[in-house]
């Protein structure tokens, strides 16, 4: 797996990459020196979309049916120790960009009567996270990339804490920064051990040691499979508590449900995790991925059972969405762990479609809760006859996370299932059995919360979307009618990178067998 690189300056004329990151950051800088609320939120939004129009111009000029590095930026920083400042987007991770800046879009619109206090602070922190997310997906050097990967944790926290509505929103901030510091630990470790590897094979000792962190660079090392397997392991564990996956995915529904809107929408639509094991674990350590691919898709596939299951029995939408999520995750790690094809593109577009279906459902369930003071069950009844467009587009935002054709949702677990009954028919069959549960707690709850009996007086005068609400709401959906529609725009987008992850992992055999002969 030889990644070429394309240059920003060759491809684009400047650093389109690094504006992408640091832009947001200098919005959080200035939002802070306005001297109104109201004029904060309007430089916040404006900023946002111009970082969406920027990351869209990006991803037009993207270079499909390669699997190069594009747009890369590359310069030295801590040569002693081989750390680089150097990033790049390729099929895998170009799509997550605009799909970040879309969703940062959304967060500030979403906030903009809700967040009433500390306005301009809280603007700032969700464009700082949005800078953190966006150098997590395009960074190539894992050192830079643990280092955005930490500092989302400073913005996360003062959301979580500052701005949630749930009376123990700083037990749920501090949960989920222990949480995170938790699996961050051991991803350390298993970084500093590929740089430790690197030197080890490049011959680098003593006072002139040669470490390296650069994704490209470790791609052509070689890592004994013993090595590898502690890698994996060290890796997945923090990537798996991202996720997150069962059964490191207690902290999702308690954030959720304590959390500001604007930090739902983020954690249920940005998937870091599943995107960590496809950007890093499986192509550096392929001997280790298709060696314990049975473990992953064990998981994958009782988590997408154990997640379904749990929401059917939420009373509360919030909880139910965070289980959905669970599920969704574990739907998609079966498509990674695959290892082919199909399931790899699938679980690349599962990601994306929750992105935009699971924070158009946050998103309603937000403004359900704003309006109604509460996301219980027992709340709602009669939501359809008083508020029918609201209604409508929970329902076709329901109908793409059941994954019906013509939906975003659709393409993913299609292709996922497909790609798992190429790997195994048994576990391919079990998780259909996730994707019938998932309609079974969506359709339910959507019966009794909006056709049911009205249980509270303030039903009845209820306001239905308002214009901005509905703008928002049908921004989200018309990506999820496109890409289920006509899908080959992004499965031409992502081919060629997938098709080099799976050729890694293939000649993974012929690689532990020549490295068996060297010993």
């Amino acid at each position: 797996m030889n990644l070429a690189e394309i240059f920003a300056a060759q491809q684009i004329g400047f650093p389109i990459l690094s504006t992408l990151i640091f832009l947001p950051i200098a919005l959080a800088i200035l939002v802070n020196f306005l001297k109104t609320d109201h004029l904060a939120r309007w430089v916040a939004l404006l900023g946002a979309l111009a970082v969406l129009v920027l990351a869209l111009v990006m991803t037009c000029a993207f270079i499909p049916g390669v699997s190069h590095l594009q747009f890369a930026e590359r310069i030295g920083w801590i040569s002693t120790v081989g750390i680089t400042y150097h990033i790049g987007v390729d099929g895998i991770s170009v799509l997550f960009v605009p799909l970040t800046a879309f969703l940062s879009v959304v967060v500030i619109l979403v906030s903009w009567n809700s967040v009433r206090f500390l306005v301009k602070p809280y603007l700032a922190a969700v464009l700082a996270f949005e800078a953190m997310v966006i150098g997590v997906f395009v960074t190539l050097d894992l050192f830079v990339f643990f280092i955005f990967w930490e500092l989302m944790l400073v913005p996360s926290y003062f959301l979580i804490k500052l701005w949630g509505g749930g009376p123990d929103r700083q037990r749920a901030g501090t949960k989920y920064v222990m949480y995170m510091l938790s699996g961050s630990a051991p991803m350390l470790i298993g970084i500093i051990l590929l740089g430790v590897n690197y030197n080890n094979v490049t011959g680098g000792s003593g006072a002139t040691p040669s470490y390296s962190f650069d994704f490209p660079t470790l791609l052509s090392v070689p890592i004994a499979p013993g090595l590898q397997t502690l890698i994996f392991f060290l890796l997945a564990f923090g990537f798996a508590v991202k996720g997150p996956l069962f059964p490191f995915h207690t902290w999702m529904p308690t954030t959720l449900l304590e959390g500001p809107a604007g930090m739902g929408v983020f954690l249920v639509g940005i998937k870091l995790g599943v995107y960590g094991f496809i950007r890093f674990v499986i192509p550096l350590l392929p001997i280790a991925s298709a060696r314990w691919l049975w473990l992953m898709v064990v998981l994958g596939v009782f988590a997408s059972l154990y997640g379904a299951l749990i929401a059917m029995a939420q009373p509360n939408l919030r909880r139910l969405l965070a289980f959905a999520s669970i599920s969704h995750v574990g739907l998609a790690i079966l498509g990674l762990f695959s290892l082919n094809q199909q399931g790899i593109q699938g679980g690349i577009i599962m990601i994306i479609n929750l992105g935009f279906v699971s924070a158009g459902l946050f998103m309603l369930a937000a403004i359900l809760h704003e309006r109604v003071g509460s996301s219980e069950l027992s709340a709602f009844g009669g939501l359809a006859r008083q508020a029918p467009l609201l209604g409508t587009f929970f329902f076709l935002f329901g109908m793409a996370v059941i994954g019906l054709p013509i939906t975003s949702g659709f393409t993913g677990e299609f292709l996922i299932l497909q790609g798992a009954f190429l790997l195994h028919p048994a576990p391919a069959s079990v998780a259909v059995l996730g994707v019938v549960l998932s309609a079974a707690y969506l359709l339910v709850y959507y019966e009794r919360a909006f056709f049911g009996p009205v249980t509270r007086s303030i039903v009845k005068t209820l306001p239905d979307l308002r214009s901005r609400e509905a703008v928002v709401a049908a921004a989200l959906f018309l990506p999820i009618l496109w890409i289920g529609v006509y899908p080959a725009p992004l499965l031409h987008v992502t081919g060629a990178s997938v098709q080099a992850v799976v050729e890694r992992v293939k000649d993974a055999p012929l690689t532990a067998f020549r490295l068996s002969k060297e010993k």
